[in-house]
């Protein structure tokens, strides 16, 4: 069985032609071409359905892909460990996070201990991070959320309250906490299906019986911030990723009944990977005082 093969298979999967999958392998399109094709004839199987210059994965092709995405893992793995003989001198290591804020602290912890290991960060919402871990596009996910899965290694990291924040004309603004049953009928911008911190305050909000008037969704806290700041509406967001500005203002839920839970997350079966494991023990190794410092907070 060709590795080769197999890597030629995923980048085209990935990339979606023969020509990005070839750039991204450093390959010659004829050479990764003829290698999908020796696969294909191998096993007299066509893995893709090719209409014109798009393609498609064949219905063979796509059983195949997660197969081919743990054999490119398993290889990278391998290689490190039989590379590096343990110390872990060179390496790369794919992250995906829901936000900057905690993920960019932990590798500010690992790199002290690992310099040489290559880091490269995906951010995007829960569902996107979480999907990217399951297709092995990335090694480790960091999330606001826990998702009981028996696929996952899932570590505790931390816990932040959910606040408010509000253009500094709103009423809201000049309080420093409002209780949540105020939030009935208020403009309230919400994010996009798929974060947990919409997911948190649609529950708390449910469970009180508070029904504000969602005047808009928003796919990024980022253009959320945006849209509070020019007055559109109140936002929510984690109190550890509030990034002040002169038209706004923060203002706590009484009480906090809105929170999130960070959660580093890897694939089961690659919990003790050489690489993963890691970072789990260095990014890790303050936890207890991270919490012990929110818990007094």
């Amino acid at each position: 069985m060709s590795t080769a093969r197999f890597r030629a298979f995923l980048a085209v999967a990935r990339y979606g032609s023969f020509s990005a999958g070839a750039r991204a392998l450093g390959l010659s399109q004829p050479t990764l071409t003829a290698q999908v094709q020796a696969l294909e004839k191998q096993h007299n199987v066509e893995l893709f359905v090719r209409h014109g210059r798009r393609l498609q994965l064949s219905e063979v092709g796509q059983q195949l892909l997660p197969f081919a995405q743990q054999l490119a893992s398993l290889e990278t793995d391998a290689y490190n460990l039989l590379h590096d003989s343990g110390r872990l001198t060179r390496g790369q290591l794919k992250l995906g996070a829901v936000g900057p804020f905690h993920v960019i602290e932990m590798v500010d912890a690992y790199r002290r201990q690992y310099p040489d290991i290559e880091i490269s960060i995906r951010i995007g919402n829960s569902a996107a991070v979480l999907a990217d871990l399951e297709n092995y596009i990335t090694d480790i996910a960091v999330l606001a959320g826990q998702h009981d899965d028996p696929r996952f290694a899932i570590h505790s990291y931390a816990r932040h309250r959910v606040v408010l924040f509000a253009n500094v004309a709103h009423p809201f603004a000049h309080r420093g906490s409002i209780s949540l049953a105020e939030l009935h009928q208020q403009p309230l911008l919400r994010r996009e299906k798929g974060s947990t911190t919409r997911a948190a305050l649609d529950l708390a909000l449910q469970q009180a019986g508070v029904k504000p008037h969602m005047s808009m969704e928003i796919g990024s806290r980022e253009a959320l911030r945006e849209a509070v700041i020019r007055g559109l509406g109140l936002g929510t967001v984690s109190e550890a990723e509030f990034i002040a500005h002169p038209d706004i203002r923060i203002v706590r839920l009484e009480g906090d009944p809105v929170h999130t839970e960070t959660y580093v997350y890897c694939l089961a079966e690659r919990r003790h990977s050489l690489l993963i494991s890691s970072f789990f023990e260095q990014a890790l190794s303050g936890e207890p005082k991270r919490q012990a410092e929110l818990t007094s907070t």
